[in-house]
């Protein structure tokens, strides 16, 4: 087996002459103007000259030596985070993929909004997938915000795409997420890493090619109903506990929640939609804006989180306290494509993740 070091942080081998200079950080640029001005006193006559004029030229030179050094270590510094941000964005799109605007006849799309600005992943987790059982949604909400909380997100969210189309009732889905997070809280202490108290408030959702709405939730609120009586939460009996709080039973109940009828949508959220408060202490009416959406012209779903995230963002002035997920799927009528389970090319129209901050 041949093995490569891997590159450094900033991605240059470590064997690169460059990169042992990189290691004395900013020593380089001062060092440089200090020896450009040992060797203007000793090889340069003007130096040794008295005067205003002398004096104004030397000013100068080493004027121009400082801007040039200055503007060449910003240079670096900045072509060093254009470097970071695109792997960020890349490993973001990985772990939250755009979905496909359309699912089995069902227009989907989803959006998040990050408590730290330069990220579009926090601790908010949805995915929406086409299996032979029907379309089958999660969203969650990982204890904490921001990269802390990438370890579970990426644990739940790898195993809900397999468990998803691998089982074929909701409760061995949620089974199989619940092991695969414990199994990160194990991997985790393992290596040393924080007490495991981290938890994830998580809803299963599964609609049926008859329309048929099932639900699970554990310790998560439960998503709107969209219709002609506008926005109603849907009712599921009693929630369960979050993963990795208390054991959860060996058949965990999954219950009918009505069948989702042409030209209705459903809105999932995490509590920092509803949670989000304005400068003197209000709550965001994420309902009362919903049933406004239902009572007006459908919307495409995309066009629905848009105005969700650009409401939400103008109402805490753009400082969120937690990050928001939302996820929205719609009936609108139109018949699927393919069988069953078939997934359609994804497109980016399905994302709404990269709404400025105002």
């Amino acid at each position: 087996m041949l093995r490569s070091r891997p590159l450094s942080p900033h991605g240059v081998h470590p064997n690169c002459p460059w990169s042992r200079w990189r290691r004395f950080g900013p020593l380089p640029a001062p060092l440089l103007w200090g020896g450009a001005a040992v060797l203007w006193q000793v090889l340069c006559p003007l130096a040794r000259l008295d005067g205003a004029a002398a004096r104004l030229v030397t000013g100068g030179v080493f004027c121009a030596v400082g801007v040039c050094l200055v503007l060449g270590a910003r240079r670096g510094l900045l072509r060093e985070l254009h470097q970071v941000r695109e792997v960020a964005r890349a490993a973001q799109q990985v772990l939250l993929r755009p979905l496909p605007p359309r699912l089995d006849g069902l227009a989907v799309a989803a959006g998040q909004l990050s408590v730290s600005r330069e990220a579009s992943v926090g601790g908010d987790l949805y995915e929406a997938v086409a299996t032979p059982h029907g379309v089958r949604c999660v969203i969650g909400d990982v204890r904490g915000h921001g990269i802390g909380a990438l370890g579970a997100v990426a644990a739940v969210l790898g195993s809900f795409r397999e468990a998803a189309h691998d089982e074929a009732e909701l409760g061995g889905v949620l089974r199989r997420l619940n092991r695969a997070h414990a199994r990160h809280l194990r991997e985790r202490d393992g290596a040393g890493g924080p007490a495991a108290e981290e938890f994830v408030t998580l809803l299963l959702l599964e609609i049926r090619p008859d329309g048929t709405v099932l639900v699970v939730s554990c310790g998560h609120p439960l998503p709107y109903r969209l219709g002609p009586r506008g926005a109603e939460r849907l009712t599921a009996g009693e929630p369960l506990p979050p993963l990795g709080v208390f054991p959860l039973p060996a058949e965990p109940p999954v219950h009918r929640a009505g069948v989702l009828a042409p030209g209705e949508a459903l809105v999932l959220h995490t509590d920092g939609a509803e949670d989000a408060r304005d400068a003197a202490g209000r709550f965001f009416g994420l309902r009362q804006l919903l049933d406004e959406s239902a009572q007006a012209a459908p919307v495409p779903p995309a066009a629905l989180i848009r105005r969700v995230h650009t409401a939400l963002l103008r109402h805490t002035g753009g400082r969120l306290a937690d990050d928001v997920a939302l996820l929205v799927v719609r009936d609108d009528g139109r018949p699927p494509q393919g069988r069953p389970g078939t997934l359609p090319q994804p497109c980016q129209t399905g994302s709404a993740r990269e709404l400025p901050y105002p």
